[in-house]
């Protein structure tokens, strides 16, 4: 059967390959889900069964974004302990988030989804962690409603067994024992892990982090991962308090905690990682430890500034993620292009941080490569799954901008004229084609309120 094809022509396009391969007026064709080809010029002549020709005068088109860390269901406690650092945040809303049920973290997922989305991710993930005893089959309903958005989707099955009585920060009855949640998260890997180069659904092994869980979870988990095939993704190094707290409990820090437990490695990636001196990084280049830079969540925080720069330069691979909107209101990835770059230059090495081509590197590429999938998303190459957006640049927002990376990196946020997963529409102009953007917002807001009635009566 002849593929069928998508042909855009007349646009900019980064393709963010190994040579930040650039093209002021380009082409790129796609061929049923993967990129056949991507060039200065228009298409080649005489293409067989193109089903759509896009005339991209105006436009960008760069690799769809990567989002590698998030909590989709603190989409439904936004708003809430606005002025609070981690630790504080969490005893606050830990009491609320343990009451989440089925329903709630469907509605939360498809909120958190549509926003980034919409908002020119192509491929996201969940580090969901809070499995409350007997509220349903969670995980199923978080990629569910991934399959539903058509989405590229790693689940990050998270864990938590260190409750308040073992001195966690999590109420005793939103944990889970050692052997449930080994035994949960390898039934999750068999019922839904896709090992193929266009997976659709992946899982990876996530204990939340050093402070809700024990040691015995961390060593267990990563031979469980490892003995699966799958990635590893925790919390690792986000606060002052989280150092003192590995100290106090381990004798160590965060990063040598990790590496004693199995968990430094070309497989694993972590959130955060906030306050890392010399050797920690270090250790995080030598071993090809990824780390997902959350800039907005730890500003809203105030956990400080992650020294993105030195981490880059020390082979670290650094991708961008959203976190939980309840520590990032907004929940788009597009918007951390800009916060990267921007706060990075607060940093020790000022203006020469960042620019917009290492954002868009971190937002695209870094985050494919965290999510261990560089070889099929994350640049535009033949070859490569069909995971595009075409930004727009000609409007009152971004047309007095010359160069198009830079309009999308430090101007305002873009619309979207189309987004391809796989390459399937999943947006056309800024408006999601799989779901009813309306539809959720109600639920949204329907469920958000029952949540908190039901956390107010305690």
């Amino acid at each position: 059967m002849a593929a069928s094809r998508i042909v855009i022509e007349n646009c900019a396009i980064a393709t963010v390959d190994a040579h930040d391969t650039e093209y002021a007026s380009g082409h790129v064709v796609v061929a049923d889900n993967r990129i056949e080809s991507v060039g200065a010029g228009p298409a080649p002549a005489r293409l067989e069964n193109v089903v759509r020709r896009i005339d991209g005068t105006g436009h960008l088109v760069t690799p769809g974004l990567v989002n590698t860390h998030h909590h989709f269901y603190q989409w439904l406690t936004r708003g809430l302990a606005t002025d609070h650092n981690l630790f504080d945040w969490l005893v606050a809303l830990y009491p609320t988030w343990a009451r989440l049920d089925e329903p709630m973290v469907r509605t939360a997922a498809q909120g958190s989804l549509a926003m980034m989305v919409r908002g020119g991710v192509t491929t996201a993930m969940d580090h969901h962690y809070v499995y409350p005893r007997g509220t349903g089959d969670l995980s199923g309903a978080i990629i569910g409603a991934a399959a539903e958005m058509g989405v590229r989707f790693t689940l990050a099955r998270g864990s938590m067994d260190r409750g308040t009585s073992d001195g966690g920060l999590p109420p005793d009855f939103a944990v889970e024992s050692l052997d449930d949640a080994l035994a949960a998260t390898e039934k999750t890997i068999d019922a839904h892990h896709d090992a193929s180069f266009d997976a659709m659904t992946q899982i990876a092994v996530a204990p939340c982090s050093p402070f809700s869980v024990s040691t015995e979870l961390l060593k267990q988990g990563a031979e469980l991962a490892r003995r699966k095939g799958v990635r590893l993704h925790t919390h690792g190094s986000e606060t002052v308090e989280e150092e003192q707290f590995c100290k106090e409990l381990f004798g160590m820090g965060p990063t040598d905690y990790f590496e004693s437990t199995g968990w430094l490695g070309s497989d694993v990636w972590m959130a955060h990682c906030v306050h890392m001196n010399d050797s920690d990084i270090a250790a995080f280049g030598r071993t090809g430890t990824g780390v997902a830079h959350c800039p907005s969540s730890n500003a809203r925080l105030a956990a400080g500034i992650a020294r993105v720069p030195d981490m880059l330069g020390a082979g670290v691979p650094v991708g961008l993620g959203v976190d939980g909107t309840a520590s990032n209101e907004s929940g788009e990835l597009h918007t951390e292009l800009r916060n990267a770059l921007l706060i990075n230059r607060l940093g020790a090495r000022g203006e020469s941080a960042l620019n917009a081509r290492q954002a868009l590197r971190l937002g695209t590429y870094g985050g494919a490569q965290v999510l261990g999938r560089a070889g099929q998303i994350g640049s535009i190459e033949p070859g490569k799954l069909a995971d595009l957006v075409l930004w727009k640049l000609d409007t009152l927002a971004h047309a007095s901008i010359a160069d198009p990376v830079t309009a999308l990196v430090f101007g305002a946020a873009a619309p979207i004229t189309l987004s391809l997963v796989n390459g399937r529409t999943v947006v056309e102009d800024s408006h999601l084609t799989t779901v009813d953007e309306d539809a959720i917002a109600r639920s949204t807001r329907s469920e958000a309120q029952r949540l908190a009635r039901i956390a107010a009566t305690g």
